[in-house]
């Protein structure tokens, strides 16, 4: 007698066990105020365990421009033509190595692989980790132009504040720049070879060492499509003219804009590192 095992009597019901598939949730690509801010604290207590990164952050530009309102001990007028654009520059860099070595670190040790299973859209990380670096940055400018106007007395012809807005744009900007090389690094030594690379060549086209416009003609081609090019000349509109310019205005929205553009290449290169 043969017996349908693959069937049940008087149903007729296939009850072969069959595999079924469900496709994992897409990620919501909107971007939710709550997890935004919970992304945000996460990384600020994070950071918050790690005193060295906080002071290299905090401490280092402000010594950066102590050493050199000293080296120009015997030129103030020297230190207050280049002490401006340094004020932008070294938060600027700072906020590059220490973003892009900090979000790396997250990749290597599997956190964002984690967060990437969960219903968290990729604009959230992104925007989480940018507020959390730019409330640091916020500090940091703050910090750093505080002691160049009033310790060291770097004579400015605009307005403070102006000069804190440059400052804490350059900063941010350094962020998104860190955020958005750290998906190309494989390891924190890689990263920090991200610098020659994507900060040298700014440094040496912005400006500070030579105005642009005496540059051989590709050179100045190619820093005018520099973020940089445009911190520097923001510095420098505060440093000449007591009202805010045209040409302030227009270097402001520009660092501004490039910033938000890095920031979502970086959410648009942010992938698992796993199937």
């Amino acid at each position: 007698m043969t017996t349908n095992t693959g069937t049940t009597r008087g149903t007729g019901t296939n009850t072969t066990d069959t595999p079924r598939t469900t496709a994992a949730p897409a990620p919501p690509r909107a971007l939710n105020a709550s997890r935004t801010t919970a992304t945000t604290a996460r990384v600020l207590r994070q950071l918050g365990h790690d005193p060295r990164t906080i002071a290299m952050l905090l401490l280092i530009p402000c010594v950066m421009l102590f050493l050199l309102r000293y080296v120009f001990d015997g030129s103030p007028r020297t230190f207050d033509s280049i002490g401006a654009s340094l004020l932008g520059i070294f938060p600027l860099i700072t906020m590059f190595l220490v973003t892009s070595i900090a979000t790396l670190r997250e990749r290597t040790s599997g956190t964002l692989e984690r967060l990437l299973a969960m219903p968290l859209g990729k604009g959230d990380l992104i925007a989480g980790y940018a507020l959390a670096f730019g409330t640091l940055a916020v500090i940091q400018s703050a910090l750093a132009t505080g002691l160049a106007l009033w310790l060291l007395d770097l004579d400015v012809t605009g307005s403070p504040w102006l000069l804190l807005l440059v400052a804490l744009l350059d900063a941010l900007l350094g962020t998104a720049l860190g955020l958005f090389v750290s998906a190309f690094a494989a390891s924190e030594f890689q990263a920090v070879q991200f610098m020659p690379a994507v900060i040298f060549p700014q440094l040496l086209l912005c400006g500070l060492f030579t105005p642009r416009d005496t540059m051989h003609p590709a050179l100045e081609a190619i820093s005018d499509v520099l973020p940089m090019s445009y911190a520097v000349d923001g510095m420098n509109q505060v440093l000449t003219h007591t009202d805010m310019t045209a040409t302030f205005v227009r270097d402001a929205l520009i660092v501004a804009g490039c910033a938000l553009l890095v920031l979502g290449l970086g959410a648009a290169t942010l992938r698992r590192r796993t199937a």
